[in-house]
């Protein structure tokens, strides 16, 4: 991308553009730029277009004048962006009066007999200023971008600072006290890395953010009871070791998600995934089908040592205990039919290079064929064997039957009894590590390979916690916080499991060809949730007649999500923000949906709640990309979509405040339930209103050109700058894009 804008080696190819924000701040002035290049190749110009084409630079010229001004306070405030960053804006501002110049009526050359104007006859001068304008408005941006992950460094530092008088705490009272400071500091952390995490632009990062959050969520709430367990039995050993490692991971969590924003490796150590089969399969099929247009390209050893690569990676299914007989017999069995294919193939194309052939003969090609046929099948058996293995380990552990057992014998006292249940709930973990190695070998993309190591570095952690919990309620039976802190970490393994089915589930998506790369959502924790003393609310199930009538109002909603998805399927762009926004609450809905069926992940009334919360947070965030939309509409449409945009404000807030609204008693809880669905289908009903007229507007504005009386680079420019606008505090990408193109890609929750 950081080439792309102006398609010249003199664009700075250096800078490297890594999130969405600063790469959709550029697109509408490269579309701009563009345009009055692109005007040149047609000489003549009639005087009408000839002053829209003036409008255009001009207004560019006091665009960039005011982002400039933004630039420069930035430099400002950052000492060690200063040199960098004024050099950076005295070229952009530079630049932008070039064109301003270069566009200027006045300066045109004299009209011929036909009374036809040709503008800016300098075309070289307008490339050049071209070129210097957005490699210098790039270098801003991305300059600005550094203060981002400057305060999400400082952030870290805060939490790392906080976590060590955590550690070192004597008194329940100095705990209490320190961990309400480290909770709002986790807050301001999360939301940072949550915004960051959603700007990227890389996926693979995306994913890894993701889980390394997911981790600090969960933690956060491990520490505060393995930390009050702790400080209640000050001399018990599990108790200690327990804590030691919640502090540990999540120590090792915040290193990696700097790790993540700065591109850094300790010492320079790199960590890649080990390659997958899938990676593997795909990449010797696209040798093998390469043979077509290269018969000489590569040694024949070179194809047969690939395929062996790919054989020896399918032993992790073989030599596994867990693995049946006849998958294993069979897994074998089609290994060596995709040797002997290969070993045809390897036969056909020397016979062919023998011959001198140009081309893959007629034998080669079947060959080839039969190849990539059989390596398929053979990735195809692989993925029903660890699809399934997963399917069958889920259902098997769904009662939670030895972390009933451990509750149960801990709370009594009985150590003998916990050493069992800890020896079989050790065997379980085993067994989904090495389901999760063997997913991650069929996950189809690199984003779902990391949720897979994810997953599974999770289980082989949280199993031994759950263990040295359990031995310390055993220890003391009568302690509430014990019993709390086992039920946090039980709570945390039953959540890795839901985990686990949604990775399946998306998995099979991609290998039958549903989806592309995974979209994670990771909910960010929330002011108060982590609070020293507050109680966990009881999850509740509805009983059979709450269920019967709850599904009712499941059923319209079940419409409505499959209407959205049909809109959705329409738009050309399924990256832009609206479309993204669409599809991520019709997933939210429709599980919400399934909950009223009694079937789904959400199980419990407060999985829905918190699952509403979520879709609420969507909503406005839908809006927020609403809003820069109609920035780019005309006085009536503009209206029709800021309408529609205030009612679904409206509504989200109202889903937000009731789900967050304290209830008691199951009558008051079922009255929860029906109204957070109503409210789900009121926001399900005005987005399925607002995708078609937005789809057609956007189309409508695709084919606007700069004679538009309304183009983009002068809508901006209605909206004049308030006198205090470079007086605020924390500014960054948001500040610039705001000046610039009033987007709000990196708009905080």
């Amino acid at each position: 991308m950081a080439s792309s804008p102006c398609g010249s080696g003199n664009f700075d190819s250096g800078l490297e553009i890594k999130t969405r924000s600063v790469e959709q701040t550029l697109i509408p002035l490269v579309s701009q730029i563009t345009t009055l290049i692109n005007h040149k190749d047609k000489p003549k110009k009639s005087e009408r277009t000839q002053r829209a084409v003036q409008r255009v630079g001009q207004a560019v010229s006091v665009a960039v004048g005011r982002f400039v001004a933004v630039g420069e306070a930035i430099a400002a405030e950052n000492e060690e962006l200063k040199e960098e960053m004024g050099v950076a804006c005295f070229e952009a501002r530079r630049a932008g009066d070039a064109i301003a110049q270069l566009t200027d009526v006045g300066t045109a050359v004299a009209p011929p007999a036909d009374g036809r104007t040709t503008v800016f006859s300098d075309r070289t001068g307008m490339v050049k200023a071209a070129r210097m304008l957005l490699s210098s408005v790039t270098r801003v941006l991305v300059l600005a971008d550094r203060i981002v992950v400057k305060q999400i460094i400082a952030s870290r530092n805060k939490v790392l600072v906080t976590l060590e008088q955590l550690e070192s705490v004597c008194t329940f009272q100095e705990f209490v006290q320190i961990f309400s400071q480290f909770g709002n500091e986790m807050v301001e952390f999360a939301h940072l890395t949550g915004d960051r995490q959603n700007d990227l632009k890389d996926e693979k990062k995306k994913a890894r953010m993701a889980a390394s959050r997911a981790v600090l969520e969960k933690c956060t709430m491990m520490l505060l009871t393995a930390s009050k367990t702790c400080l209640r039995h000050p001399d018990c050993e599990s108790a200690r070791i327990n804590k030691d490692a919640v502090f540990h991971r999540m120590r090792f969590a915040l290193e990696q998600v700097i790790e993540i924003v700065t591109d850094a490796r300790p010492c320079g150590e790199t960590k890649a995934l080990p390659i997958s089969i899938y990676c593997a399969t795909q990449d010797f099929k696209s040798k093998v089908e390469g043979l077509r247009e290269g018969l000489y390209s590569l040694p024949h050893q070179a194809l047969s040592g690939q395929l062996e690569a790919v054989v020896e990676r399918t032993e992790d299914f073989t030599d596994s205990a867990y693995t049946s007989h006849e998958h294993r017999e069979g897994i074998l069995h089609l290994c060596q039919i995709a040797r002997q294919d290969t070993d045809r193939l390897i036969a056909a194309w020397g016979d062919a290079q023998s011959l001198h052939a140009k081309e893959a003969t007629e034998e080669m090609e079947l060959s080839i064929l039969k190849t990539c046929q059989s390596v398929c099948e053979l990735r195809r058996e692989l993925h029903k064997v660890a699809v399934g293995r997963a399917a069958d380990l889920l259902k098997l552990y769904s009662e939670h039957l030895p972390l009933r057992a451990l509750k149960a014998s801990g709370g009594e006292g009985n150590l003998e009894a916990v050493a069992e249940y800890a020896r079989t709930l050790s065997e379980q973990k085993e067994q989904l590590v090495e389901t999760c190695r063997l997913l991650c070998h069929v996950s189809g993309t690199e984003p779902l390979e990391i949720t897979c190591v994810h997953a599974e570095e999770t289980f082989h952690v949280i199993g031994p916690q759950i263990i040295s919990a359990a031995q310390t309620l055993a220890l003391h039976p009568s302690s509430k916080i014990a019993k709390e802190n086992l039920d946090v970490f039980c709570e945390a393994w039953e959540s890795q499991l839901c985990d686990m089915a949604v990775l399946l589930k998306e998995i099979n998506e991609v290998f039958e060809g549903r989806r592309g790369d995974k979209r994670a959502y990771l909910s960010l924790p929330r002011p108060g949730k982590h609070s020293a003393n507050l109680k966990t609310v009881k999850a509740v199930k509805l009983d059979a007649e709450e269920q019967s009538t709850i599904s009712k109002l499941g059923l319209e909603l079940q419409r409505l999500t499959s209407d959205v998805d049909t809109e959705v399927e329409k738009w050309d762009d399924q990256e832009q923000d609206i479309v993204r926004q669409g599809q991520s609450l019709s997933s939210m809905a429709y599980s919400m949906y399934l909950f009223t069926r009694g079937e789904g992940l959400l199980k419990t009334t407060m999985d829905l709640f918190h699952q509403a919360e979520v879709l609420s947070e969507e909503g406005l965030q839908l809006c927020s990309s609403l809003h820069t939309f109609s920035a780019q509409l005309v006085d009536e449409e503009k209206v029709t979509v800021l309408s529609e945009m205030e009612k679904l404000v409206a509504l989200c807030q109202q889903l937000q405040m009731g789900v967050r609204t304290p209830v008691q008693g199951k009558t008051a809880t079922f009255q929860k339930v029906e109204l957070s669905i109503q409210n789900t289908r009121a926001i399900m009903t005005v987005v399925i209103n607002l995708l078609p007229v937005c789809h057609k507007l956007f189309r409508k504005s695709e084919k606007c050109g700069v004679a538009s009386p309304r183009g983009w680079m002068e809508r901006q420019l209605s909206v004049p700058v308030k006198d205090n606008a470079l007086n605020n505090n924390g500014f960054g990408v948001k500040s610039l894009e705001r000046h610039m193109a009033n987007l709000t890609f990196l708009e905080s929750k």
